[in-house]
């Protein structure tokens, strides 16, 4: 992945650039520590130190060729990727994203990239009953849900936002009791301490 990035960011970026992240990302090398154990030193052939701040951008640059369609609409932040079609008859739908999806094997295989099949899914946003027919990846079928987590946000399949809602009211319920003992009546804080944080 190193290399082919490189030979990305020759072709997008000025010289400059290229010469700065080629240091960045050739010659790295890792190792594993466990207690007072030390495995040998290993060459890193692909990938970006994790948790880097060129992380995203470099990914967004080595993805920057993926396979988009005109009957399908393409998302990607990071490494989380959307593929949505939309039609009024559900097999045709799904025959589009399948054809993107069968688009999408050659550029990984061709990249050497490999996609996770088990986080993964599939859902199909409607009022009505039913559900498009199922779509795969690799040969493994994608698994058909009735929500789904993008980018923080739960869908439900009649996007109604009440998953999102409960998520966030859950999530709020936690926070709330973290705090509690700052917040009960018979807090350490005063009314008037409380006013001057």
């Amino acid at each position: 992945m190193a290399s082919r990035t490189l030979l990305k960011i020759k072709n997008t970026l000025p010289p400059g650039y290229y010469k700065i992240l080629k240091s960045y990302l050739q010659d790295r090398y890792f190792e594993t520590k466990y207690n007072d154990e030390t495995s040998p030193r290993f060459p890193v052939h692909s990938g970006v130190p994790q948790g880097s701040i060129l992380g995203p951008l470099l990914y967004t640059l080595y993805t920057s060729d993926l396979p988009t369609s005109r009957k399908t609409t393409f998302s990607t932040f990071a490494d989380d990727t959307a593929i949505f079609a939309t039609h009024s008859d559900p097999m045709i739908a799904s025959l589009n994203l399948q054809d993107h999806l069968l688009s999408s094997e050659k550029w990984l295989q061709k990249c050497k990239m490999k996609v996770n099949e088990t986080k993964s899914t599939h859902i199909t946003f409607t009022l009505q009953k039913g559900q498009c027919p199922p779509v795969c990846i690799n040969q493994t079928v994608i698994p058909q849900v009735k929500t789904v987590k993008y980018l923080g946000l739960h869908f439900d399949r009649k996007l109604t936002w009440k998953e999102h809602i409960a998520m966030k009211r859950k999530q709020l319920d936690h926070k709330t009791s973290d705090i509690k003992w700052l917040i009960r009546k018979n807090s350490p804080l005063t009314r008037k301490q409380n006013t001057h944080l």
